[in-house]
């Protein structure tokens, strides 16, 4: 405790300065910070559930220098640095299977970087890795203490509060379209597609009926915000995960009864007319559109579909001139501004508006880092996959069966991650790198613990 108690007695230190300073309002923030790193210290999962609390949330704190986020996160690491040098958390907790795919992306990433066609732009998209890797380096460190029904709840609630700002105030809504608290109604639904298998696992786990209003009100929050999002790969993405979460409790529909099937009828019967009439005209015909592709995406029926193929012809070209190393990262937006593209479809006609960024993931990484890169983020993304089925496979083994649904269910986020980089731009999401640290965390704890004893 000799470091962490020279620390409080700096941040004292500091306090008793600016009350002397011309700034002595400052003092009280300096007197929370000592309480902060106080408590990061003995609870350090609190301060990363802290963490997942505010991203979707983010969007409060956009205006000030340095964000609520950005503080937690950077005491959080200040605090695991401190106790990785004095022994209290071991140095083998950041042992992975992932690390052989991850540190082999870095040293392309940077290889990249050394050809890249604007350093600018790739400082920018390094910076933003970076905050993704700390996030994974702490996921790993302190993920076996904290509790994952929290993190489900926390997750839940958090985007549930944005759908609800989103769906009743024009303020948090983009040209109609709900935004949460971000620019972006596609990443807004993103945050809803991840947070549907988490509320729904709630629902299904909470023992009392208050609790599962709650949790059921949750519910309908999140899919009428993702209703209001109009977003069609939010639509996709939520389809897929909801028949993946029907395929697993697919053993216990024979225990429906013929009385059960009857009140779903009803509720279907009264669900599914109000959810037509809520849902926005233009959505509907947004979906409808979903049609031309067996034809071909044409700017002329569909621009946002024009536009996305545009994407992918350009990204197609820029991985045929770079396979090996790309353009560098960050630097799609400038190889596209000077496409006919770019102004063909610009939507505002300004400049800015030019340099759009390839909305998927996977044609970024694979344009801008080359395809061996490309290939190394595929593997540590099915490696993610792959250490979340282990654990669930291990759970099941030691008859833990709640467990067992548990990883099921943030199995259905991280998948509706992995899908929604088809339609974004978003290998930094903070979600993306807690949910990969995470599948081996919960791997490790599942494979550790004892198996049941064998009856005689």
């Amino acid at each position: 405790m000799i470091i962490p108690l020279s620390l409080v007695s700096l941040l004292g230190l500091v306090s008793l300065l600016l009350l002397a300073s011309p700034w002595p309002y400052l003092a009280p923030g300096a007197v929370l910070g000592i309480v902060g790193v106080a408590v990061l210290y003995r609870r350090p999962a609190w301060g990363l559930l802290g963490i997942v609390a505010m991203v979707p949330l983010e969007g409060l704190f956009k205006d000030s220098t340095p964000t609520g986020a950005k503080l937690l996160g950077a005491s959080l690491a200040l605090v695991l640095c401190l106790q990785l040098a004095v022994h209290q958390i071991p140095s083998e907790r950041l042992r992975s299977n992932l690390w052989r795919f991850l540190i082999g992306f870095m040293v392309l990433y940077f290889l990249s970087m050394l050809l890249t066609d604007n350093l600018d732009l790739s400082l920018v998209s390094l910076h933003e890795i970076s905050v993704a890797l700390v996030l994974f380096v702490i996921t790993l460190l302190i993920g076996r203490e904290m509790n994952m029904m929290v993190f489900c709840r926390l997750v839940t609630l958090s985007v549930s509060l944005t759908c609800a700002l989103a769906m009743y105030s024009i303020k948090y809504q983009d040209q109609g379209r709900a935004a949460g608290l971000l620019a972006d109604p596609n990443t807004f639904a993103l945050l809803i597609a991840f947070a549907v298998p988490l509320a729904l696992l709630l629902l299904l786990k909470s023992p009392g009926l208050w609790q599962r209003l709650l949790w059921g009100g949750c519910c309908l929050l999140l899919l009428g915000g993702m209703t209001k999002t109009e977003s069609r790969s939010g639509l996709v993405v939520l389809l897929i995960t909801l028949l993946i979460g029907l395929y697993h409790y697919r053993a216990q529909l024979p225990r429906i009864r013929p009385r059960h099937l009857g009140f779903a009828m009803l509720g279907a019967a009264i669900v599914i007319p109000l959810t037509i009439y809520a849902m926005p005209a233009g959505y509907l015909a947004r979906i409808q559109s979903l049609s031309i592709l067996s034809s071909g995406a044409s700017a002329h029926r569909d621009e946002s579909l024009g536009r996305r193929a545009s994407y992918i012809v350009v990204g197609s070209k820029m991985i045929q001139e770079n396979p090996l190393l790309g353009s560098g990262p960050g630097t799609f937006p400038l190889h596209y501004s000077v496409t006919g593209y770019a102004k063909a479809f610009s939507i505002k006609g300004a400049a800015n508006d030019l340099y759009r960024r390839a909305h998927n993931t996977y044609l970024e990484t694979f344009s801008e880092l080359g395809v061996p890169a490309g290939l190394l983020f595929v593997g540590l993304l099915g490696t993610g996959l792959l250490n979340l089925q282990r654990a669930r496979a291990a759970w099941l083994k030691r008859h833990e069966w709640e467990q067992a649904d548990l990883v099921t269910h943030l199995t259905m986020s991280l998948v509706s991650l992995m899908l929604f980089l088809l339609f974004l731009s978003a290998a930094n999401h903070k979600y993306l790198w807690i949910m990969l640290a995470m599948s081996w965390v919960l791997r490790q704890k599942a494979e550790q613990s004892p198996l049941p004893e064998r009856q005689a």
